[in-house]
């Protein structure tokens, strides 16, 4: 029998995910709630099933990328979940950002049944996923890491086994920390910029050559010059990090500063309504404050 891999959770990062795993020649089960994205991967390939359940009956290894713990939960332990037909020896890779406390309450309840778990979470947004050059943080055993090897690298350009599971999220959450501190920084730089009357494309030109250049900046500051708001990473999505990013501090009794206060700029944002548009648009907070725009 032919191994086949499941996926459950084909939005604008697990959509391009599957799909790589397509064109490296791997056979994919996939389920989603929205019949739309399920339909796109089945024309490229992809088996279709009804639920989580039925992905873990056909498969021996299976994907959760969904957006929050708990329908992560859900997907891995629910009803109709993983676990109700997952085989003993049955792999499941948690790829979601998710509470790194809560995968490790989950993992008994998998490994009762003879499931193995691994934390997986990614970098490197829309662009990455769609290239294959996604940045892959691994927690879990080194035997079920390397077992996974194959998937790894049709997905990703950089893959880190960072020891016991749990650990890969936490790896994930510390540099989403600076992404989203460094993301309120730009934005109020080049708010800044705005208000003092200077050329904004000519600004942007000049930090990209200095040091205040950042791979936010030039991500995320770009989005910011030329009004591209399109939902990639939400201001939703932005905020949720955030919570597990201050939780995982708290829980760890680590000071954080900066993470906290910069969480308060994407609440505004939120309050805004602009909370399903990309997280570059959280410069839209301070260009209401001040009565200006930001574009070259």
């Amino acid at each position: 029998m032919v191994e086949k891999v499941g996926f459950v959770g084909l939005g604008n990062m697990g959509g391009p995910m599957a799909r790589n795993l397509l064109k490296a020649g791997i056979k994919v089960v996939v389920h989603d709630l929205d019949p739309r994205k399920v339909q796109a991967l089945a024309e490229a390939g992809a088996e279709v099933a009804p639920s989580p359940q039925a992905v873990a009956r056909e498969t021996t290894r299976s994907i959760c990328m969904v957006e929050t713990t708990a329908q992560a939960e859900s997907v891995m332990l629910g009803e109709a979940g993983f676990i109700q037909t997952a085989k003993p020896g049955h792999i499941v890779i948690c790829m979601s950002t998710a509470d790194p406390f809560k995968l490790r309450e989950m993992e008994p309840k998998l490994a009762a049944q003879g499931i193995r778990l691994l934390d997986a979470p990614v970098s490197g947004g829309t662009s990455g996923a769609a290239a294959g050059s996604l940045s892959i943080m691994v927690g879990g055993d080194k035997a079920v890491f390397d077992a996974c090897a194959d998937l790894f690298a049709a997905m990703g350009g950089n893959v880190f086994h960072a020891g016991k599971l749990g650990n890969g999220l936490a790896m994930k959450l510390i540099n989403n920390m600076l992404l989203h501190v460094n993301t309120i920084a730009v934005a109020e730089a080049l708010v800044m910029g705005a208000k003092a009357g200077l050329d904004i494309q000519q600004l942007f030109d000049m930090v990209s050559v200095s040091s205040g250049n950042s791979w936010a900046f030039q991500g995320r500051g770009k989005k910011m010059i030329t009004r591209d708001f399109g939902p990639s990473g939400t201001v939703d999505i932005s905020f949720k990090d955030q919570e597990l990013e201050n939780g995982l501090a708290k829980s760890l009794g680590v000071p954080v500063l900066m993470a906290p206060i910069s969480q308060q700029a994407y609440q505004m944002a939120r309050a805004m309504g602009i909370n399903k548009e990309d997280g570059s648009a959280v410069i839209k907070v301070y260009e209401k404050l001040v009565g200006v725009e930001v574009k070259a």
